[in-house]
């Protein structure tokens, strides 16, 4: 069955994870050549454009909770992706040699997920459509 056809298509927490669940599997397949969910590329690719980034601010730019930041730089480190350095109360993130080499396969996949639901969606409506997901995220509580 289409979501549109669905009973609870009026609602947006149905329609919203509907198309979320969609575009995660989108996204994994897009990632699966470098053995990385979604999440972990994403910051990955945090750690090797911003050496020394700090989880706070990993937690900020990708929009998860601190305990789930910790859970993927330990899984990263575990793959010898990343580093954590500690100075007091600071807590740095640098990319591994292995974690920057796997940079270009990075923005490969990045470039694949997007060029797979452009290719669907068109340009011009993907474009509008994460605007306005931004928008609308921007000013729900929460």
């Amino acid at each position: 069955m289409k979501t549109s056809e669905s009973r609870f298509r009026r609602c947006m927490y149905f329609s919203s994870n509907a198309l979320a669940r969609k575009m995660e599997r989108l996204a994994n397949e897009s990632w699966q050549r470098v053995d990385l969910s979604p999440s972990h590329a994403y910051l990955l690719m945090i750690a090797i454009e911003e050496p020394g980034v700090q989880p706070g601010t990993l937690a900020g730019e990708l929009q998860l909770k601190p305990s789930t930041i910790t859970r993927l730089i330990e899984k990263l480190e575990e793959k010898k992706l990343v580093v954590r350095f500690t100075e007091g109360k600071t807590t740095n993130v640098y990319a591994t040699p292995k974690g920057k080499e796997l940079l270009p396969q990075l923005k490969e996949c990045l470039k694949d997920f997007y060029e797979g639901y452009t290719h669907v969606l068109g340009n011009e409506e993907s474009a509008k459509l994460v605007a306005n997901m931004n928008k609308l995220s921007d000013e729900l509580p929460g």
